[in-house]
């Protein structure tokens, strides 16, 4: 039920170095917007989570409906998504799915730099019925729920520059313990589609971009 989608890295792959061959795109579509404004936030090295609410129950799931969620970040998501509070924000909801990772102690190599003393979930997008919300309006709900959510960095930018600040290996700016971010996830902030339907939307992460 309303898995997320698999988000496509930008470019094709060396079958045998399994390196990024720079330049050949994964998806035409990347190409052709590679000079346009996305929008930037910081990847997170955790397990995916689905939070579902049909207006009468609450529902927490991983990436697929068979995925075990860790003991402690399940009794975390559950004391946290209640009804009392799914009810109060979609008071008549149309099918409501929050996307978010889960992260923290335990969870990935990275968890406990993250968040050294628990676990945690970082909302980083929505679906109301059909509808993927917009940055802002996924902000709001994150404000409002009174959990974090992924950072929007300083500025956005072409997938180009998008590449070289990866390339810089960046600081996280949402983990506890310095460490250097997992990458980024853009955007198109206008929501366009592939010819199937899926939104365009990638992925980089530092080490693919950390040859030498």
């Amino acid at each position: 039920m309303n898995p997320y989608p698999k988000i496509q890295s930008i470019y094709k792959r060396d079958h045998k170095t399994n390196r990024f061959i720079e330049g050949d795109w994964s998806l035409p579509e990347f190409g052709y917007l590679a000079g346009s404004a996305w929008e930037w936030t910081e990847k997170i090295d955790g397990t995916n989570i689905r939070v579902i609410w049909d207006g009468s129950a609450v529902e927490i799931k991983g990436r697929t409906d068979k995925a075990q969620l860790q003991k402690e970040l399940d009794e975390t998501l559950r004391q946290k998504f209640t009804l009392e509070l799914l009810a109060g924000q979609f008071p008549e909801p149309p099918g409501v799915t929050l996307y978010g990772e889960g992260y923290g102690r335990k969870i990935q190599k990275a968890g406990s730099l993250y968040l050294p003393d628990g676990t945690g979930f970082i909302l980083f997008d929505v679906k109301v019925g059909s509808w993927w919300l917009k940055r802002e309006d996924v902000y709001n709900i994150a404000e409002a729920m009174d959990i974090p959510h992924a950072a929007v960095l300083e500025r956005e930018g072409s997938i180009f520059e998008a590449i070289e600040y990866v390339r810089s290996g960046p600081q996280s700016v949402l983990s506890a313990v310095p460490q250097v971010m997992e990458g980024l996830v853009l955007r198109n902030p206008y929501g366009m589609l592939l010819r199937n339907g899926q939104r365009i939307i990638t992925k980089l992460k530092v080490r693919d971009f950390l040859y030498e």
